[in-house]
Order: C-alpha cells, then sequence, then structure tokens
C-alpha cells in the first residue's frame, strides 16, 4: 500500500511522517529536480509505504511544489492520501482539502493539533465535520504521537464523497468540460483545471483544443455573470462553502480564555520587542554553540582525541610496517592533519544545529519569518526570503533550492543571489579559527558575523531592487504560524543529526579529495630548479606558495596579501571548510600539543585584528562553495544569471573587506594610504545606491486568456 502525506507547510505533516515511519527514512531528490523527497516504511508494517509530499497551500501551479504533489498524485496515483491539517485553523487549511477531495482518491483528513486544541478549551465535532465534508476525519496530535485511528481508517479508506457545493451554472461548465476527458480517475480535478486555463495541466493531459476552446468560452461567460475571473470565483466559492462547514464544528469553545501562544505571541512578535528579542535569541544560540558547550567538545576532540590519539596512533603504526616517509607525512600531514583541522568543530556544528532545531520545533522559526517580513520588505525582500537564510544557516545548498517556494522570478533570484550571505555550518569553522586565533576566543566574534551577514542581505536588497532586472512589487507573504510547543526530543535530535551527517559526508569526499590536492601542491615544488618533493621548511618552494604569490597582490588592500592567505581563500571555494584544512595543512596542527597553542600563535603573526576580521569577512561573503554554486546554475538555469551571482557576490564581498580593512587601519592605528581613498570612494558609492530613487519602468499585466 501506497500513502501519501498532503497538507499545509507547518500543519505538522513532517512530524506526522517521522511518528509514522521512526527511522525507516529514505531521503533523495524528487527525478528531475532538487526538491526534495522523503519516503519511508510505516514502522507497525513494512508493506506500507509513505510518501511525504511538500507542503503546498493549493494544488494550483504557482510553485514548483505545488505541481510536484499534484504531479506525484496524478501520475503515481497513490492508494490512499492522508491530508494533514491544522485543527486549530481549520478554515484555512480545508482549502487544500477540497481541491485533493476533487483528485477523487481514497483519503482520510488528519485534524492535528489535538493537544493545541484541549488547551484552548476547545472541541472538534467529528462526525458533524465528516457528514459536512464527505471524508473520514481522525483527530490526532502528531507532536505527541497521539495518533488515534488513523492508520485503521486509511487502511479501508474509500473515495471521498461528490458533493458539488459550486453554483450550479459553474458545476455545469465542469460537467460539460468532464465528459470529454479520457482521464477516468481525476476527471473533476483536471476539469477544473481546465476551465481555470491551468497550462501544465493541459499541456500534460494533452487536452483537445475543441475543450481548450470550449473551456475558455465557458470561462469568460462566468467571468462576464460573477464580474471575476474563473479562478477567483471558485476560490471564492470554496471558502464560502468552508466557512459555512466550519460555522458550528468546534463546540465547548471558551471564547474569553486566550492561548499560550497568542500570549507569547504579544511579546516576541511585538513591533518593538520582536527585533531585539530576534536579536538576543541567535547572539545565545552562537554564544553557546561557538564560545561554551560546543568550544569545550571541540577542544577535547582537537586536543585529546586527534592531539593525543589518533594521530600518534597512526603515526606509530606507519612506522612499524616501515612505510615510506612521502606515504607517512600525506596519510599524517594531509589526510589526518587535514580532515582533523575540521572535523574537530564538528560538536560546535552539532550544538548549533541542536539549539537550531528547538527553535523550529518549538514553533518559533516561523515568528521570526513574520517578524523578518517587516523589515525585508521594506528593502525589497519578501518574508519568503528569510526561509532560505534559516536553512542556510545549515547549509547553502538547500537554501538555494527553497528559494522555489517564491513565486515572484525576481525575488527568487535576488534571494538566490543573497542568501548564501548568512554563515553556513561549513563557515563556523572560520569563524571559530579567526575568533581563536585573533580575538582571544571573544564571544561577539559569532555572532557578529551572523548580522554581518544579515546587513549584507538587507544592503543588497535595496540596492538591487532598485536596478531594472529586479525591479517590481514585492511578492506576497503568506505563512501558517503553528501553536507553540515543548519539541520532541527524537525530532530535535533527527533533525540534529540529518544536518550534522551531511556536513559528515561532506567532509568525508570533498574535503577529503582537497586535503590530498592541498598536500601536493604544499609538499611540491622547484627548488635550484629542480622539481621534488619538498622537506618542512621548504614549503616557501610549493607549488602553493609559487601560485598564492602570484595573485595575492588582489588581497593587498584588503589586509592579507600572502601567499597563505590566498591559497586557503581560493582552496574555500572548493569547500569553505577548506580554509582552515588549508592552514591546518600549513602550520601542521594535528601535530600541535595541544589545539591552537601552534596553530593559532602562528597565524596571529601573519594577520592583526583588524586584517584577521577582514580575511572572515571576505570569506563568508564571497562566492560560496562549488556545490552551492552548481545550486544556483540549476536554480537560475542561466549561464549568465549564474555569472552574475557570483561575480556580485565576490564583488560585494571585496568592497566589504576593503573597507573593513582600511576604515579599521584608519580609527585603529591612524594609518591611512592610497587604499583609504579607495576605500572611501567605494563607501560613497554604496551609500548612493541605497538612497537613490529607482527609475520607472512600466509592467505589463497579462489576463488569463489575453
Amino acid at each position: 500500500m501506497k500513502i501519501a502525506l498532503v497538507g499545509n507547510p507547518n500543519s505538522g505533516k513532517t512530524t506526522l511522517f517521522n511518528a509514522l515511519t521512526g527511522s525507516n527514512q529514505y531521503v533523495g531528490n524528487w527525478p528531475g529536480v532538487t526538491v526534495e523527497k522523503k519516503s519511508g516504511k510505516y514502522k507497525n508494517d513494512k508493506k506500507i509505504e509513505i510518501i511525504d509530499l511538500p507542503g503546498v497551500y493549493s494544488l494550483s501551479p504557482y510553485s514548483l511544489e505545488e505541481v510536484i504533489a499534484r504531479n506525484y498524485i496524478i501520475d503515481e496515483r497513490p492508494d490512499a492520501i492522508i491530508n494533514i491539517v491544522d485543527g486549530t485553523n481549520l478554515e484555512r487549511n480545508l482549502y487544500l482539502s477540497e481541491q485533493v477531495k476533487d483528485l477523487g482518491v481514497p483519503m482520510v483528513i488528519a485534524i492535528n493539533m489535538a493537544d493545541s486544541l484541549r488547551a484552548r478549551g476547545e472541541e472538534i465535532d467529528l462526525k458533524k465535520l465528516e457528514k459536512n465534508l464527505g471524508v473520514k476525519c481522525s483527530l490526532i496530535s502528531a507532536v505527541k504521537n497521539e495518533l488515534g485511528d488513523l492508520m485503521e481508517l486509511i487502511k479501508k479508506a474509500e473515495r471521498p464523497q461528490e458533493l458539488n457545493y459550486l453554483d450550479a451554472d459553474i458545476e455545469e461548465a465542469i460537467a460539460k468540460i468532464e465528459v470529454q476527458l479520457s482521464n477516468d480517475t481525476f476527471k473533476r480535478f483536471i476539469a477544473i483545471k481546465v476551465l481555470e486555463n491551468d497550462p501544465k495541466i493541459i499541456e500534460k493531459e494533452k487536452i483537445d483544443p475543441k475543450v481548450i476552446t470550449q473551456a475558455k468560452e465557458l470561462s469568460l461567460a462566468l467571468a462576464k455573470k460573477y464580474d471575476d475571473d474563473i479562478e477567483s470565483i471558485i476560490t471564492s466559492k470554496r471558502y464560502e462553502y468552508i466557512t459555512k462547514v466550519t460555522g458550528n464544528i468546534y463546540i465547548s469553545k471558551s471564547s474569553t480564555k486566550e492561548s499560550i501562544s497568542d500570549k507569547i505571541d504579544k511579546i516576541v512578535t511585538n513591533r518593538i520587542l520582536a527585533l531585539p528579542i530576534f536579536v538576543a535569541v541567535m547572539t545565545l544560540v552562537y554564544y553557546i554553540s561557538v564560545t561554551t558547550v560546543g568550544t569545550m567538545a571541540t577542544d577535547w576532540v582537537n586536543d585529546v582525541l586527534f592531539g593525543e590519539i589518533i594521530s600518534p596512533a597512526v603515526e606509530s603504526f606507519l612506522v612499524s610496517i616501515n612505510c615510506v616517509p612521502w606515504l607517512q607525512s600525506l596519510i599524517l600531514d594531509g589526510v589526518v592533519a587535514g580532515l582533523g583541522a575540521i572535523l574537530g568543530f564538528v560538536p560546535q556544528i552539532l550544538v548549533l544545529f541542536f539549539l537550531l532545531a528547538i527553535l523550529e520545533e518549538c514553533g518559533y522559526m516561523a515568528r521570526i519569518a513574520f517578524i523578518m517580513d517587516r523589515i525585508f520588505r521594506k528593502f525589497g525582500l519578501s518574508g519568503k526570503s528569510f526561509i532560505p537564510m534559516l536553512i542556510g544557516t545549515g547549509c547553502g545548498v538547500p537554501a538555494i533550492m527553497a528559494s522555489r517556494t517564491i513565486e515572484n522570478e525576481r525575488d527568487r533570484r535576488m534571494t538566490i543571489m543573497t542568501t548564501t550571505f548568512i554563515p553556513c555550518s561549513a563557515k563556523l569553522p572560520i569563524i571559530a579559527m579567526i575568533a581563536g586565533a585573533l580575538f582571544n576566543e571573544a564571544w561577539w566574534v559569532a555572532p557578529s558575523a551572523y548580522f554581518l551577514g544579515v546587513v549584507a542581505i538587507i544592503v543588497s536588497g535595496i540596492i538591487l531592487k532598485k536596478t531594472k532586472p529586479f525591479l517590481g512589487e514585492v511578492a506576497p507573504f503568506v505563512m501558517e504560524l503553528p501553536a507553540y510547543h515543548i519539541p520532541k526530543a527524537t525530532a530535535v535530535l533527527r533533525s540534529m543529526w540529518e544536518r550534522g551527517w551531511s556536513f559528515i559526508k561532506k567532509a568525508g569526499t570533498i574535503i577529503f579529495l582537497s586535503t590530498v590536492l592541498i598536500w601536493l601542491l604544499t609538499n611540491f615544488g622547484f627548488v635550484d630548479g629542480q622539481f621534488r618533493m619538498l622537506d618542512t621548511l621548504e614549503i616557501e618552494y610549493s607549488l602553493a606558495a609559487i601560485i598564492g604569490r602570484a595573485i595575492s597582490f588582489i588581497f593587498i588592500p584588503l589586509g592579507f596579501g600572502n601567499w597563505q592567505a590566498t591559497v586557503a581563500t581560493l582552496m574555500g571555494l572548493v569547500a569553505k571548510e577548506n580554509l582552515v584544512v588549508t592552514y591546518g595543512i600549513i602550520y601542521g596542527i594535528a601535530e600541535a600539543s595541544e589545539e591552537g597553542s601552534e596553530f593559532w600563535g602562528t597565524l596571529a603573526t601573519s594577520f592583526t585584528p583588524v586584517s584577521g576580521y577582514a580575511l572572515l569577512a571576505f570569506n563568508l561573503l564571497c562566492a560560496p562553495c562549488f556545490a552551492a554554486i552548481g545550486a544556483i546554475k540549476r536554480e537560475m538555469n542561466n549561464a549568465k544569471w549564474t555569472l552574475a551571482a557570483v561575480g556580485y557576490q565576490c564583488l560585494f564581498a571585496y568592497a566589504v573587506a576593503l573597507m573593513i580593512n582600511q576604515f579599521g587601519n584608519l580609527f585603529i592605528y591612524g594609518s591611512f594610504d592610497f587604499f583609504t581613498i579607495v576605500a572611501v570612494i567605494v563607501l560613497l558609492m554604496m551609500v548612493y545606491l541605497l538612497v537613490r530613487k529607482p527609475k520607472a519602468h512600466s509592467l505589463k499585466v497579462v489576463g488569463a486568456y489575453e
């Protein structure tokens, strides 16, 4: 048996999927696209497969997720559908339910948030709701694993009853199209979409041109009668029906009792307090993960696990088998040193993911998107843009993919160009390295890096929105705010592990290959005209040093024009973690007696705090890793737009790092030179781009049947 889960975002669909499948999950991508696909076996019956479809608000083709959801149902024809809805917000959630009913697939409506209903002093009259909707319903609480009779009902689910609730003339138009369709299973759904002139359904089902012409005539007649376009008419009639259905469904309702979520939201979404609370929360998250708990665990991994256990053990083993010197160097200085330098930061990353998962599970992250929409909208971005940026704290690749939820192409492209400014997990080791080597592990470095990314996004939004390619109205922001609840330990730990494991896998593949390349570049070079393997003290003659010195002049105005920083930055384009890996190999971190005593001390001699922070800023804001650039290419689906995105990111990062270094040296050390003048010019240009008025461009509005 194959069961599809369908529901709005934040309705608890993924929580239900986790509750039903446990650890029997498989994660991949939908064929031909990079949107994540989740499927799994029901934990109590492995013959039942459950597919978690992307969260959608409708089955209209407004986003890729909506197209994927309906195409899966039409093409794969699941045996049954579980439509999960938020029981505290039936009226809004049941719009999708009515569209799913039109598909005619056996279904059960899972009314979630039973615990929140109880807390509000409310109940739902299930029998009356089932009669009104023509579908069996089950009251559940996915977060508390209270699934009631859901699985018993779904095993014997039937096709929903056809309750033709639209006006008689609309139903008559639908019926006229239905009789001419060849698809027997989804006739009503397809007929409605043809009447609405849905281009994807028309193309997919190869609708006869005569039927399309007839649908156009019917649609125009209805539009004339109701004085609106056909899609808006049907939407309005659906909501009228849903309002009637849900009008007397809630019983034992306490009209005076205010929910806990409402009380909390009065504070955390307050116009004045919301932003300071958000800043405080994110500062605390980074303080715990980078400065305190995460650092203690990282210190143990670096000092004890790699410094005292793994590295000596590997060296002892290689000596005992008489391993040749060059291979010993490759394994110890390349693989162990490189991976040791990056895997030592895994504890910090896991702590960060753990805290972010708690914020997501309790419902606060949805509020942050709502809060940020107020701010982002003023700067040309939608609150929807914050969702990819939020995901970007884990990895830039899924963050870029998440931009697909933004319907407006201009806003989506702008989000793709700016979302990787937020520090991802791969940049966390760079932040920790700079904080430790140059700022005595100061707590403020990590949160300042996060908010530098936020400011970069806001500034970019203002600048880009005033240019012709991005000019236009901001896409509307619609998002369900789930009720607050205590995070479920299994859900938090699963989220932490999935993100952490993704990082570890990358460390074991891309980063491993990079460490070998870095080792080759740092251990081979030309001495006295001969190309050979180098001794430790001859690294100045290495291929890496030659490449670095050839292009290091580019970074002189930024304060880190040495070959080590240049090579590390270049390798960071492969994977951001490689910046730390490269320094680990160059300075031999695996051989240090304590984490930082040799590596950080040596690094500190090459930088001032100002130039060190400029290095940090440049690597946080410049082009992301190769994997993320590949995701940008897929999402942009255009080579020129991809080059424009990468070029803008590098140019913006260079400008910011230039100003940090030049103005920092001017105000702290009194240093002034030619590049200080350049930094002033850059600042003035940026201010001009921020305050200038955009040129007006005409916009064309195209009707459904123009």
